[in-house]
């Protein structure tokens, strides 16, 4: 019965790419006998002797011996001897892409005189022209001139690589295929180009993914092949499959702050050839239930723009049941995506929100002007490994403007992600926020500030730390700062240990804010759906502990 054989390959003196050609050259032996490998070795010596001139040594002294044993081992000892090097160096591209700046000829230390020679700096020279030519439109491009010289006996090398462009090839018209229900001003607005532009395959995969961020299409595919055509235009040709017009999502879940909670929404994806669409969603749970409508228009370009029509109603339970809120909100957002990665949101809400505290009633009308902004890095949707999401929101209110009340509102929101050593990950949370009125009184309990809970301060019930009024119920801060920094070491796949300190608080004067401390460990299960967190958390402040139970991805 044959054993695994061994390949072992001494350079003497040391030359790490030299050994590492020859063993990807080789490769794996195979199960052999110590008979078939001595048969072999001469072959193996020549595999070894093209693999060396491969690098530039045509001098290489190559020898080998078979150790017999369990697994007989074959050795090939490689005395490289002096390379050849460079002596003449000759790369240049001709016609118009010569003139042209995104045309870059490879340029590298390792291809000017004086460098050793490797053959496949050199196929990669070629193969990046080439790539380029075909990336940027010159289809009837080819080298004049390719020539690798070498002589062996003088130790030198020559090369001489000349390519001839040709004319640069333009983009056509662009064709959609598929019954489609837009009509054909829209779809232009989709289109980076216009009939005419230079070719650039960079245009050709953003038509594509433009068309695939809108949203409405189940299957896309751009063909814009230079084969057959007659002329210097390429036709532009778009393959496109509707998804389903309506989509139906429902949901169920947990967690301490709100406890079982239920979720529904649906959607209409086009409602018109403009390409409107429209929707509903909805969130219950004990102490929150809300509904929600929209309505969206693409502006331009419609895969960053639209302006969205929403409304809603909701109802909320604040810390306790002698603390709540109904809110009626309407009004319009401008969402763009800019060039930088950053979220943007531009709004104006109507809010009518009726209050109560205890025994004390209240009823807020504001006109609300905004500015949102957020992004977000990460490596992996639902678990990242590293990451971070920042977003930032101010609004505000004029009694000369359809309000009950002066008001500057803001938030900002922080979370850091990194992971060490692929085991040990170090999260990180800030958020703060301000109120500044001189009518606090009048400022709805949706536009104050609470903390505890899930995704603040754990060790401590759901928004109950906020000042209280005489009567001890929770009625919200002008100021808020709460923040967290966690450990988790993974001991297995999908399941990691934690520990964490979280501190904040809601708070009405800036001077002296009073911050509440906890302390705790956990485990994080990550589900299909994203993590899953069981959290002690022990507050400090006041000696209680309390069980977190919550899910979703860390940024």
């Amino acid at each position: 019965m044959f054993a695994q054989a061994k390949l072992e390959v001494r350079v003497e003196p040391a030359e790490a790419s030299l050994k590492e050609n020859i063993e990807g050259y080789i490769g794996d032996l195979g199960e052999r006998d110590e008979q078939t490998l001595r048969r072999l070795a001469p072959a193996l010596e020549e595999q070894a002797r093209s693999a060396a001139e491969a690098l530039g040594f045509y001098h290489a002294r190559i020898s080998s011996e078979v150790r017999p044993g369990a697994s007989p081992t074959l050795v090939l000892r490689v005395v490289p001897g002096e390379p050849v090097r460079l002596r003449r160096v000759e790369i240049r591209v001709e016609g118009p892409a010569a003139r042209l700046e995104a045309f870059r000829v490879p340029q590298s230390s390792r291809l000017r005189p004086g460098a050793q020679l490797n053959h496949g700096r050199y196929e990669s020279v070629k193969s990046s022209i080439k790539s380029q030519a075909s990336r940027l439109g010159f289809f009837s491009g080819h080298f004049t001139r390719q020539h690798l010289f070498i002589d062996p006996v003088a130790n030198v090398a020559d090369i001489e690589l000349v390519y001839a462009s040709g004319p640069r090839y333009r983009l056509g018209d662009v064709t959609f295929q598929g019954e489609t229900p837009f009509d054909e001003a829209f779809m232009r607005r989709v289109v980076p180009f216009q009939a005419g532009d230079p070719y650039d395959s960079g245009q050709i995969a953003k038509l594509q993914d433009n068309l695939q961020t809108l949203g409405y299409f189940e299957g896309v595919r751009v063909d814009a092949d230079p084969a057959g055509v007659s002329g210097e235009m390429v036709p532009v040709l778009v393959h496109l499959q509707m998804r389903k017009p309506r989509s139906f999502g429902i949901g169920v879940g947990f967690s301490t702050d709100v406890g079982p909670r239920g979720r529904a929404n649906w959607t209409r994806h086009w409602a018109n050839p403009q390409g409107h669409s429209y929707g509903v969603e909805m969130e219950l749970s004990q102490p929150k239930q809300n509904v929600g409508l929209w309505y969206d228009i693409p502006l331009d370009p419609p895969m960053t723009d639209k302006l969205r029509f929403v409304g809603g109603y909701q109802y909320e339970e604040l810390a306790d049941t002698d603390t709540l809120s109904r809110l009626l909100k309407v009004g319009p957002e401008w969402h763009r995506r800019l060039d930088n990665g950053w979220q943007q949101i531009f709004s104006l809400k109507w809010q009518r929100e009726e209050f109560r505290y205890g025994d004390d009633n209240g009823l807020s009308n504001l006109l609300l002007p905004g500015v949102a902004y957020s992004y977000l890095e990460s490596d992996h949707p639902l678990d990242p490994s590293r990451g971070y999401r920042l977003q930032v929101e101010m609004a505000a209110a004029s009694e000369a403007l359809l309000s009950d009340a002066n008001l500057i509102y803001s938030s900002v929101m922080l979370k850091g992600l990194t992971t060490l050593a692929g085991r040990h990950r170090l999260l990180g949370r800030l958020q703060f926020g301000g109120n500044f009125t001189d009518e606090y009184t009048t400022v709805p309990p949706s536009l104050r500030f609470f903390a505890g809970g899930d995704q603040s301060v754990r060790g401590y019930e759901y928004q109950t730390l906020s000042p209280t009024n005489s009567d001890g119920d929770h009625i919200g801060g002008r100021y808020m700062i709460a923040g967290s920094l966690e450990y988790q070491y993974e001991l297995r796949d999908k399941w990691r240990v934690a520990t964490f300190v979280d501190q904040g608080n809601a708070f009405n004067s800036k001077s002296s804010p009073s911050l509440k401390t906890s302390a705790g460990f956990g485990v994080r299960w990550v589900s299909p759906v994203g993590p899953l967190r069981v959290d002690l958390a022990h507050g400090i402040d006041d000696g209680s502990f309390r069980l977190h139970f919550s899910m979703g991805p860390e940024l």
